[in-house]
């Protein structure tokens, strides 16, 4: 017979204590996983991991009727569906949300699924267009399927009396399913300026309690310029349409007129070439028609100014501005301008030099001997074997021209400019 050793209190004790905190342990806690389709999964898992309760969110694809999905896999399936060449289903880019049912329920998590993107935009989300970006929910259990099922016809009712579609998400049993690479992975934790398409319907899951704000009305297009006008679409909570309104819109100076705006449709009777996926979006419209956009912002003015001249200067300014050309000695603009005024940059509207600075060189190009404060870089150009100082805009970042010391005094300084990529403003009291 064994003898059973004899133990004393305190490592008694200390076994029970060891015994009790692993017992209360997140190792011991009751997890479970349910698969959803929201379209990108990069926004998908960024918004499912802020639900209370959910201890892991991982990138996936699942649902289609191969194996061992990759995203370069999944692309070329794609595309072989679109031209024909297979009817094999593919994956869609998909979520695996895995919770402690103590914590969160299931339909707390499904709540949040309806609410976070749109589910009645069948094979798309947003601009991203496919079946991989399907609305999906791929059930383990007939449970899950059940209750996948009742919220579904739940917020079928929501969506019916806001005067919404009807939704087409896919829900099925799970097959199939592959955990994304490494770099889908908190793809938006790792780089937070990252692409994210979600939106919603602004349609609160019934019963939560929650409430979105009614969409912001588009502009009044009678108060806009018919003939060119800039339209920002901004969105609630984002931090790049702070940083371009910091950087650019509160310091706008330029000509063509800007309006910003967190409607995401065009005035009534203008027209968007598409739907918005991004914020900020800036979009030039001409005669209410967009012409041109561009898309994100995250502190790259250059960038920007350079796409807007793009749309406002003519090709022979785009050749100054942008690939450093000079116009033909006497036969820019502006040579002979004499008034009091300033010369502004063509793009921003940035003042860079006024009339009282202007001489006549006789070099066949406009001259001052010097620019106002700050509105200038220079930069070392050793093009044609000869080094020069170059003279570009510090507001946009087009060539001007260059700079030489045979000017006049005090400076002795000669900005040598072509006449073509300057904008004059005659002062309000010059005659």
């Amino acid at each position: 017979m064994n003898k059973i050793s004899k133990k004393s209190p305190l490592v008694i004790a200390s076994a029970l204590f060891t015994l009790s905190f692993l017992m209360s342990s997140s190792a011991f806690a009751k997890t479970d996983s349910i698969v959803l389709g929201m379209g990108c999964f990069w926004g998908a898992e960024k918004y499912m991991a802020k639900i209370p309760g959910v201890t892991d969110v991982e990138s996936g694809y699942a649902g289609g009727d191969y194996k061992n999905a990759t995203y370069k896999g999944v692309i070329k399936h794609e595309r072989a569906l679109r031209s024909g060449r297979t009817d094999v289903k593919n994956h869609a880019e998909v979520v695996k949300v895995t919770f402690d049912d103590e914590k969160v329920d299931l339909k707390t998590i499904l709540a949040t699924f309806w609410e976070t993107h749109d589910p009645t935009q069948g094979n798309r989300q947003g601009n991203d267009v496919g079946t991989t970006y399907r609305s999906a929910i791929f059930y383990h259990n007939d449970e899950q399927k059940q209750l996948a099922l009742n919220t579904r016809d739940i917020y079928q009712k929501a969506l019916t009396k806001a005067k919404l579609s009807k939704i087409t998400t896919e829900i099925a049993p799970l097959k199939n399913y592959t955990p994304a690479e490494e770099y889908h992975q908190d793809y938006l934790v790792k780089n937070p300026n990252g692409y994210c398409a979600l939106k919603g319907t602004k349609v609160a899951y019934p019963g939560t309690g929650r409430t979105f704000a009614a969409p912001a009305k588009p502009l009044k297009a009678d108060q806009l310029n018919f003939d060119r006008q800039l339209i920002v679409f901004e969105g609630v909570d984002c931090q790049f349409c702070e940083k371009f309104k910091a950087d650019i819109l509160n310091k706008w100076k330029a000509e063509t007129p800007i309006k910003a705006t967190l409607s995401t449709k065009a005035p009534k009777g203008w027209k968007l070439k598409k739907t918005l996926f991004a914020t900020p979006t800036i979009v030039l419209f001409e005669k209410g028609v967009e012409v041109s956009r561009y898309t994100g912002y995250n502190g790259e003015q250059p960038r920007f100014w350079k796409w807007l001249g793009f749309q406002l200067l003519s090709p022979a300014q785009q050749k100054i501005a942008f690939k450093n050309g000079t116009e033909r000695a006497f036969t820019g603009s502006n040579l002979d301008e004499t008034r009091p005024g300033k010369f502004v940059d063509p793009i921003t509207g940035a003042t860079l030099f006024r009339t009282d600075t202007k001489f006549k060189s006789g070099t066949g190009w406009p001259s001052f001997f010097d620019p106002i404060e700050g509105s200038i870089t220079l930069h070392k150009d050793t093009k044609f074997g000869i080094t020069r100082t170059e003279v570009r805009s510090a507001s946009s970042g087009i060539h001007l021209g260059h700079v030489f010391n045979d000017g006049p005094p005090p400076t002795h300084k000669r900005y040598c400019i072509n006449g073509n990529v300057l904008k004059f403003v005659p002062d309000v009291t010059a005659k």
